[in-house]
């Protein structure tokens, strides 16, 4: 499915969704905690999937010669943040390989042949997409250079009548900022001055939260949309929402990027980071009840460096400190810790409770559905975000623990103790 058509689903389930945060007369109509702010309904086009890019066809193959140097097709897209190139086929001597790159070489992307026919240890990640072949993973930047590594074939007439080589038949493209603003209009939702910052500019003066935010990822979906997901507890399991990821087939769709963030304060030099797929669908609840989908990856051991979250899984208290890292509009990560402006006040907790929901201030947008919200007195995940509006809303994380606590370890190690797989 497109994003486009999954905007419009999703602004449907949400009639149900806002049910679930009572106006005024409804709260009047019993008793109700002092802690229990007055809530309006969430508006309809406040959860969404970000519309990140676009998919677009070709028609171009690499074929085997009988002399000259490596063949290469170059994909450009003048200012696309993203190319990722789906090949319709893929068939290749034992030895020869294709790499996906961008020109610099900071991303490199190897297959020794179709990984849905046959798959190669040490290969890169995939995704697949509801069609035949396989698309690499993306390669940040405008440029993909695709690469047939093989040595000069005599028989390379032959092959080629035998159907080896390679054959690129589209491509999913990376919006620049211009184009991600007129595909997402409004900001979902930025309360006042847009607070939020590179995670490092955090790094010397909030420690803590900078290290928590490590387990963050940004989530390609369907190589045109970007919600934001991470690791929870001590095994191979992450969170995000169930509006980003409906069904399995979304999670074969998808990759997963950790430490896509700012080497510097504002200096805009993001590290390509590590990038995964989908591996298990373990449990998912719906928009219109808790938001969420439990997941697990592939090449777990690649990200277990970024470290991991864990639920405190209690109800949330008035005014206590909270913060959000996230990908909002599709941007290296950034720290949502201030309401208003860097060194104001503190985000915190607005509402209590709301149905299934917790609400806050937090700046959040496009992107930073599936954020994890965090108490900063345990530094633990206290909500889901995943509706904007302002205030912010997240399904409250005591919801979901009760319904995935079997199926995660939540159980931090104690300390200076190693840390289980």
């Amino acid at each position: 499915m497109s994003l486009r058509p999954r905007v419009l689903i999703i602004a449907a389930a949400l009639a149900a969704a806002a049910s679930a945060l009572p106006g005024p007369a409804a709260q009047a109509a019993g008793a109700r905690s002092p802690n229990v702010a007055e809530a309006a309904p969430v508006p309809a086009a406040a959860a969404r999937v970000s519309v990140a890019g676009e998919e677009k066809t070709t028609d171009a193959e690499l074929r085997y010669a009988a002399a000259g140097r490596a063949r290469r097709v170059v994909i450009r897209e003048p200012g696309s943040t993203y190319v990722k190139v789906h090949f319709a086929s893929l068939r290749l001597v034992p030895g020869d390989r294709v790499t996906v790159a961008d020109p610099a070489g900071r991303e490199v992307h190897t297959y020794h042949g179709d990984p849905t026919v046959r798959p190669i240890p040490g290969d890169s990640a995939h995704t697949v997409h509801g069609e035949p072949g396989f698309a690499a993973m993306s390669v940040d930047g405008d440029t993909a250079v695709v690469t047939l590594r093989a040595a000069p074939r005599q028989d390379a007439a032959a092959l080629t009548r035998q159907g080896f080589g390679a054959r690129i038949d589209g491509y999913y493209r990376g919006f620049d900022q211009a184009e991600w603003a007129a595909a997402n209009p409004g900001t979902f939702s930025v309360c006042g001055p847009d607070a939020r910052r590179d995670v490092s500019c955090y790094q010397t003066s909030h420690p803590t939260e900078y290290a928590r935010a490590g387990a963050v990822a940004r989530q390609l979906l369907n190589g045109a949309g970007y919600c934001t997901a991470w690791r929870v507890g001590n095994t191979n399991r992450m969170l995000t929402n169930q509006h980003c990821m409906e069904s399995a087939a979304d999670l074969r769709a998808s990759e997963f990027q950790f430490d896509y963030q700012c080497a510097t304060c504002g200096g805009n030099d993001p590290r390509p980071g590590t990038k995964v797929s989908g591996a298990e669908l373990l449990k998912v609840s719906p928009l219109s009840a808790l938001d969420y989908a439990l997941f697990s990856v592939n090449d777990f051991a690649s990200i277990q460096k970024f470290g991991t979250l864990y639920l405190d899984a209690r109800e949330p208290v008035a005014q206590e400190r909270i913060y959000i890292p996230g990908h909002g509009d599709t941007l290296p990560k950034r720290l949502s810790l201030y309401e208003d402006r860097d060194g104001g006040g503190y985000c915190k907790i607005d509402t209590v409770q709301s149905g299934v929901n917790t609400g806050y201030r937090c700046d959040t947008s496009g992107g930073n559905s599936g954020s994890p919200v965090l108490a900063a007195s345990s530094h633990k995940v206290i909500a889901l975000h995943h509706l904007g509006g302002c205030p912010n809303w997240g399904t409250r994380i005591s919801r979901v623990n009760a319904e995935i606590s079997g199926l995660i370890d939540n159980r931090p190690p104690a300390p200076g103790a190693a840390r289980t797989s």
